[in-house]
């Protein structure tokens, strides 16, 4: 990652005739206090985000299936302002991305379907879409890289404004 504030994790994995076990997060080895888990399942070309908050860390997964996750700077005083990276996560890779807070995040699932997890820490109330931004996914100051250019968006981020 070209963003140094977001933190890619790949744990270890314990692999038998059975299947494989492996651990997503251990709160000894955070100083985030993780309180609201979410999930999103979406067929493939979907393409959800870009969304982001003033508050929230996310330590995003993909548990089934596979999608290109790209973050994005929002911070205003950031020399990496609007700046953006990408990595594919996948259940095979075992891939966790930690977003902090002002930087936003969208995926595109590039499988049949997909499992999207994400962990929120955050104080206070949740940062519901009210208390969130939206950038559009394909804005020209950004010029995101994605792999496809007619997605299935929501309506919000069909509508979401220009930069």
């Amino acid at each position: 990652m070209i963003l140094p504030e977001v933190k890619i994790h790949q744990p270890d994995s314990f692999e038998d005739f059975r299947g494989e076990l492996y651990t997503l997060f251990n709160q000894k080895d955070s100083t985030l206090t993780f309180n609201h888990d979410k999930v999103s399942i979406s067929r493939q070309n979907v393409l959800r985000g870009l969304h982001g908050d003033c508050k929230a860390w996310k330590l995003i997964t993909c548990l089934a299936g596979e999608v290109y996750l790209v973050v994005v700077d929002y911070r205003k005083n950031s020399s990496n302002y609007l700046k953006w990276d990408s990595v594919v996560l996948t259940h095979k890779n075992r891939k966790s991305v930690l977003v902090p807070p002002m930087f936003a995040n969208g995926h595109l699932v590039i499988s049949s379907e997909a499992t999207f997890f994400y962990k929120w820490s955050y104080s206070g109330g949740y940062p519901d879409v009210k208390d969130q931004f939206s950038i559009k996914w394909d804005d020209p100051k950004i010029n995101i890289h994605w792999p496809i250019t007619n997605p299935i968006l929501s309506y919000r981020d069909t509508n979401a404004k220009l930069l």
